[in-house]
């Protein structure tokens, strides 16, 4: 594999490990304490995203760390998701870390999944223990690198917990020394015979060959042009490859498996397994669900995750457009009382019209117009997803409306911010 515009610049002998995972699951905490914020920052190549790279040395060995943007699946939809699969499967790392939160372990092991096709060399590392503990989670993390057939370290970034065995794994698996078989999602049928038709011809590619197979089913035109770049051939254009396509698709088409509805098979594949494996690992000591637990269920469930979705957006527009509307006018006719003491100000010193223009009616009014409409909404959406933060809740809303203008055809993480 050639690589191209996706690989990353690495000095002599040095190893290259990109860090991946959901946001809000304190991956970045994680690269800057490994760094020791001796970090590069700057737009991913072909890119219009930032993303930071960092240095670690562990006995001698340089490390070269990529801090991909976060990204919640490899089915990219978001240049910032883009760019993370591009580099995580073309960008030459010798090994991945998938950065999972202990607290919310079911949602970020279906991407765990989707690296460990693509990169066999993956450490899973879960984040948060200290949270997890605090809300009375406890993990098998033994368990889990069973299950997944992956090194598995728990971590607390923040306080620098876990740091040195993670390295640890990370030497392992990119030294050959770990025992690595990686665990598959269970696909359906169909998924599974064209998989099997196609992963026999692909040819030496540098990638795993059911991940190529799975893509070429697939058929996602930005991931096809990337994987065209960084072979430097169309596999699609090669005869036994596009022989062993038709067929494949000839069974999917018989099972109704095709263009998205393969997708979200192959997609709901994985977080099926995922979830299996959470529920597998985790245990909560004094019986019952877990409030987040519950909430999660309320927000993702088959019923009810839809009418939950547009509740949710109905109160974040509900509290920005008429909630806001209050404060707003209270301190708009507030300012606009000091604008006209203003302006009895500059009348009796006799100022000139020109500058009580330019003054008043122009930077104060400005400047008052703009802090009472953005400023309500501020003071009221800060110290909620604060609180939704100290809470443990804010990541569960946040996937929430990314899942919902995601379905919208946007990006809900730019879109929310707006």
């Amino acid at each position: 594999m050639t690589g191209g515009a996706f690989c990353l610049e690495r000095r002599q002998g040095e190893r290259v490990v990109a860090l991946t995972g959901s946001p809000n699951v304190g991956k970045s905490t994680l690269f800057n304490t490994l760094t020791g914020l001796r970090q590069h920052t700057g737009n991913w190549p072909g890119k219009t995203v930032t993303g930071a790279t960092g240095r670690h040395v562990r006995h001698g060995q340089d490390y070269l760390l990529a801090d991909l943007p976060g990204t919640y699946s490899l089915l990219a939809r978001s240049p910032e998701e883009v760019a993370a699969r591009d580099l995580l499967c073309f960008g030459g790392a010798d090994a991945a870390v998938v950065v999972c939160d202990a607290a919310s372990l079911e949602r970020s092991l279906g991407l765990v999944l989707q690296v460990m096709e693509v990169q066999p060399k993956t450490v899973v590392c879960v984040n948060l223990m200290d949270e997890a503990r605090k809300n009375g989670v406890e993990i098998d993390l033994n368990g889990l690198a069973q299950r997944l057939g992956a090194p598995v370290v728990g971590t607390s970034a923040g306080r620098r917990e876990g740091l040195e065995p993670l390295m640890e794994a990370v030497e392992s698996v990119i030294e050959g020394r770990a025992d690595l078989h990686p665990v598959s999602a269970d696909y359906p049928t169909a998924v599974e015979t064209a998989t099997a038709l196609v992963e026999p011809v692909v040819g030496e590619t540098g990638l795993p060959a059911r991940w190529v197979a799975l893509s070429l089913l697939e058929g996602e035109p930005g991931l096809m042009e990337s994987l065209r770049m960084a072979l430097g051939r169309d596999l699609r254009e090669e005869e036994p490859v596009a022989a062993a396509l038709e067929k494949a698709q000839q069974v999917l088409t018989k099972s109704g498996l095709t263009g998205p509805v393969f997708q979200e098979a192959v997609a709901a594949a994985q977080i099926r397994k995922g979830a299996a494996l959470a529920r597998e690992v985790m245990t909560t000591p004094g019986g019952g669900p877990r409030w987040g637990r519950r909430l999660d269920h309320l927000l993702t469930g088959r019923l009810t995750g839809t009418p939950a979705m547009l509740a949710l957006l109905a109160l974040v527009f509900w509290i920005t457009i008429a909630g806001a509307q209050v404060p707003s006018d209270l301190l708009s006719k507030a300012l606009f009382w000091v604008q006209d003491r203003l302006t009895d100000l500059f009348t009796y010193l006799g100022a000139p019209g020109w500058l009580h223009g330019a003054l008043v009616l122009g930077a104060y009014r400005t400047l008052a117009w703009v802090t009472a409409v953005m400023l309500p909404p501020m003071a009221i959406f800060f110290p909620l997803f604060t609180l939704l933060e100290d809470l443990g809740y804010l990541p569960r809303v946040a996937f929430l409306l990314d899942h919902a203008f995601q379905k919208a055809g946007s990006c809900g993480k730019q879109a929310l911010t707006m």
